[in-house]
């Protein structure tokens, strides 16, 4: 069985390492691994390669940054030239970035099956790229595999037959449990002078909260105002928005904020690990977090994760900076006991690999 598996970000890199892993223990499956090259920033992507042990890609396609509409089209454009050379039985797409729509639809109108992995979130605004990615690749995937329970509610009221759902847990939490023992032995926190719990994790992407001025300009005056050390590892287009509205020198007059480039997983997740709160607006993270059992605040309106909030230990600020301040102290009084939800126990890759083989036979 010919799997072609489709990465492109950061978060796909996390979820493809424990599958990878799987099928190249399995008889019976030839893993093929395609990297898009969406994310071509080396600290975005060839650290993670490293961290994860993920095998070197059999194909990268360096389609580069530019619009969603040009990115796509170049994904698709050399995508479909993998198809034709490798014949696959099957094309396996992870997480909503555009790699993993770009890649579905090739597949779909060559006649390839396609698994979705991590499919039924919604967060139900589409002015999100992430949504509408989410949306179609669920439209056409043949496999729909499911981390959390909200997922099959959606699928089920979207019409997707029952019969391509599987519940089978996160595969991201794989990646976390594997790598947990090197997470809690890193020294990295020392290193940069942090001493656990007493220090604030940040990450920020979204254009809703840094590409505008005046609301990148209040985060980053509310975070001046934290009293605790507060770190951010700047993600390039952060980094890039800060540039060009002039606010790189914000942080030298508030001695707290401390801005550092991105990092590997190993080194970002030891910090999330000892952190007393993580301010973020990834998706990601507010999974790691809860599994973690450290306090997450998430700037965003909604949330296609909110199991995270029901059981976690994730809170939805929005995206007012005068919020995180209260929310953060809050936070860090509140007397929870988070929940690990159910199935994220580290064995979702096996069971989504299980099933692809069973239907294969069938």
């Amino acid at each position: 069985m010919r799997i072609l598996n489709v990465v492109g970000a950061r978060p796909n890199f996390v979820k493809i390492a424990p599958l990878m892993r799987e099928m190249r223990r399995r008889r019976g499956i030839e893993p093929i691994l395609v990297h898009t090259g969406q994310h071509y920033d080396a600290n975005m992507s060839d650290d993670f390669f490293k961290d994860l042990e993920i095998p070197v890609p059999d194909y990268n396609l360096g389609v580069g940054s530019g619009s969603h509409a040009t990115q796509t089209a170049r994904i698709m454009l050399a995508f479909e030239e993998v198809c034709a050379k490798e014949r696959p039985d099957l094309v396996l797409v992870v997480g909503d970035v555009n790699s993993t729509l770009a890649s579905a639809l090739v597949a779909k109108k060559l006649g390839i099956r396609v698994a979705h992995v991590e499919a039924g979130l919604r967060s139900f605004d589409r002015t999100m790229p992430e949504e509408i990615n989410r949306l179609l690749t669920d439209a056409i995937a043949d496999y729909l595999f499911v981390t959390e329970e909200s997922g099959l509610k959606n699928l089920r009221r979207e019409g997707v037959g029952k019969e391509k759902v599987f519940f089978v847990g996160n595969v991201m939490i794989d990646t976390l449990v594997q790598n947990l023992g090197k997470i809690r032995d890193s020294r990295f926190a020392e290193e940069l002078g942090l001493r656990e719990r007493e220090f604030v994790v940040v990450t920020l992407h979204r254009p809703t909260n840094v590409d505008s001025e005046e609301r990148l300009r209040g985060i980053l005056r509310a975070l001046g105002n934290v009293r605790r050390t507060v770190i951010w590892p700047v993600h390039p287009r952060t980094r890039a928005n800060m540039e060009r509205f002039d606010l790189l020198s914000a942080p030298k007059k508030n001695g707290n904020l401390r801005l550092i480039e991105p990092l590997g997983y190993m080194q970002f997740l030891s910090l999330v690990a000892r952190a007393a709160a993580v301010v973020t607006d990834s998706g990601g993270i507010q999974e790691e977090t809860t599994y973690l059992k450290v306090p997450c605040l998430t700037l965003r309106e909604n949330t296609e994760r909110p199991v995270t909030m029901t059981l976690g230990t994730n809170v939805l600020v929005g995206t007012d900076p005068r919020r995180i301040a209260p929310a953060l102290a809050a936070a860090l009084k509140a007397k929870r006991r988070p929940r690990i939800p159910p199935l994220w126990d580290g064995h979702a890759a096996e069971r989504i690999v299980s099933i692809l083989l069973r239907e294969a036979r069938r």
